[in-house]
């Protein structure tokens, strides 16, 4: 069975109550009208030859109409609220495992097209209780045809078994063609979704530029691929409706010929051919399912779509503790050991090291040209990625032996394009941290704290009414991740958008953390190099140093990394900013 199909299932399965509810409906009602051609058979014998008791089969017909209009209504409820709950309950699945795959989701589907498939396509899938259920259900009225057929006349339902086959012929073929007919259409849908995602991202380029045109015929260029798999799912559904649309009055009018027959032949009367005539049509009432095979042929589609989100490995984490450590006594240092990052063999595509050493309670800063793997060390530091051979240890720990909440509470991580997640500036910063101490502190230390003070409800203030640039934005990135971590700080990139001086004020409150954290800092600019106690200088994703600044410095090629070729001799690596 395919990941998809089992998805469809498992879709039906935890639906809450309303499949059952739906099924109950749709049986209750395809009982109803099972019953129906016989209590109007018997009605018109008694009329046709004046019999007593008519008019109680006249008030049991009645009832039975009543009951068949409520279970109908109770389906349509039922249908709405089942694929509600359904994709509400396959959403949530899909976000909570793209939280748990972490940044290796976007890495493998573009962001579109995580948005389409936890969006659109749930829903989709979320439609399947529906669709089987509604599907199933039609097999109520036909099996119970099939058996009153045969109570009356058993070569009445061998006319009916052959119209039924040629009627499952088509719809299985059917169902083959639109799940692949719809496969395509949601893979383009999802392709628009990419592009539109990307233009949004670049929208102030797209205007500065003046190429919004050009860049709406790139959003649009699938369209005419979109077009062509809507127009298949048309013919295919046109095809399907004309096929059963023929063989059902074939079938009718095949009972009815047999029927007419045993009829002269006094076999049948009047009121059981009527009933015959009926009960052919009951039993082909599958053709009628062809919007519920339509409806389970897009969810499948779009289920095999989602399980490929969900098929995802997620990270995962150990049991272990970090080991407990004190600081001196009398003292304020850093813990002996205490945020020691130890890398051993590790490698993966874009990075190799064999051996480093970051000290605990150092300023590392780690340095290289643009794709030398800067930012994926800082990722395996912090454990946003795993390598593909080799550990990376924290106080002699092994990263994926952690337990999920220590591991988050020892790093803190600071991006150059922050996303602020929380209700007010306050919670964005603390992220659940206890203590307003504790968040004015990190913001205080993050230059934040001025600007914070200055907004209508200071911390408090709403993230939604907060407008802010992109240096303010940077801070509050800083100040969370100076709230978070205890043992270990990560800052890939994370001052890159602010001014000098304000730099220069973050770059000291690094370097003189009270708390004595190790930090690991990406940098571009010289000036963090040169306060930094190690660099670790990265070449095409290998070390070729790691030493204090100012003895690196003596390699032209290090120098390089800063300066011009006409700049090279023009310095001793502890001037200003030549970034």
């Amino acid at each position: 069975m395919r990941a998809g199909d089992r998805l469809v299932m498992d879709a039906v399965r935890r639906s809450g109550p309303w499949p059952a509810v739906l099924a109950v409906a749709a049986i209750g009602g395809a009982a109803a009208e099972l019953a129906l051609p016989y209590v109007v058979g018997r009605t018109v014998d008694g009329f046709v030859s004046a019999r007593p008791g008519t008019a109680s089969w006249l008030a049991a017909c009645a009832v039975i109409v009543a009951g068949i209009m409520l279970c109908e209504s109770a389906g349509v409820w039922a249908r709405g609220a089942s694929s509600a709950y359904a994709a509400a309950r396959l959403r949530l699945s899909v976000l909570r495992h793209v939280l748990g795959v972490g940044p290796a989701a976007t890495r493998r589907f573009p962001e579109g097209e995580l948005v389409t498939r936890a969006g659109l396509n749930a829903e989709e899938a979320g439609r399947a209780p529906e669709a089987v259920t509604g599907a199933l259900a039609l097999l109520v009225p036909t099996l119970g045809a099939l058996a009153a057929l045969t109570l009356i006349d058993p070569v009445l339902t061998a006319t009916l078994v052959a119209g039924i086959a040629l009627i499952l012929f088509v719809l299985r073929a059917f169902l083959r063609a639109t799940t692949t007919i719809a496969g395509g259409y949601q893979e383009v849908q999802g392709e628009i979704a990419v592009r539109l995602v990307d233009a949004l991202g670049g929208a102030r380029t797209i205007a500065a530029a003046g190429t919004a045109d050009r860049e709406t015929r790139r959003v649009l260029a699938p369209m005419d691929r979109l077009r062509a798999h809507g127009m298949e799912l048309w013919r295919a559904n046109a095809s399907a409706g004309v096929q059963a649309g023929l063989i059902v009055p074939l079938v009718e009018v095949a009972v009815l010929a047999v029927g007419g027959l045993r009829l002269a032949a006094g076999e049948l009367t009047i009121g059981e051919l009527y009933a015959a005539a009926r009960y052919a049509v009951l039993g082909a009432a599958l053709s009628t399912s062809l919007g519920y095979i339509g409806g389970l042929a897009r969810a499948r589609a779009a289920a095999e779509r989602v399980a490929e989100i969900l098929g995802l490995p997620t990270t995962r984490y150990g049991t272990r503790l970090l080991p407990a450590t004190h600081p001196p006594a009398g003292t304020s240092a850093a813990p002996a050991g205490r945020g020691t990052v130890d890398f051993r063999g590790v490698t993966m595509p874009g990075l190799a090291v064999d051996e480093l050493v970051i000290p605990a309670g150092s300023v590392t800063a780690v340095v290289g040209r643009s794709g030398s793997g800067k930012s994926l060390l800082a990722a395996l530091a912090a454990r946003l990625a795993d390598p593909a051979g080799g550990t990376v240890l924290l106080d002699g720990v092994p990263l994926p032996e952690l337990d999920r909440a220590e591991l988050r509470r020892a790093i803190g991580y600071a991006f150059e394009r922050p996303v602020l997640v929380g209700d007010t500036v306050g919670a964005a910063i603390g992220l659940g941290a206890d203590g307003q101490g504790v968040v004015a502190a990190a913001a205080t230390a993050a230059c934040a704290d001025g600007f914070i003070r200055r907004l209508p409800g200071g911390y408090a203030t709403p993230m939604a009414d907060t407008p802010l640039s992109g240096g303010e934005r940077q801070r509050i990135g800083l100040a969370r991740a100076f709230a978070q971590g205890e043992r270990l700080l990560v800052l890939d990139d994370a001052t890159s958008s602010l001014d000098t001086v304000t730099e220069r004020q973050v770059g000291t409150a690094l370097t003189a953390d009270p708390r004595g954290r190790t930090r690991l800092i990406v940098a571009h600019r010289l000036t963090t190099a040169s306060r930094a106690d190690r660099v670790v200088w990265l070449e095409d994703g290998r070390v070729l140093g790691h030493a204090p600044h100012h003895e690196l410095w003596a390699d032209p090629r290090y120098r390089a990394v800063f300066q011009g070729p006409q700049e090279l001799g023009g310095s001793d690596g502890r001037g200003g900013d030549l970034s």
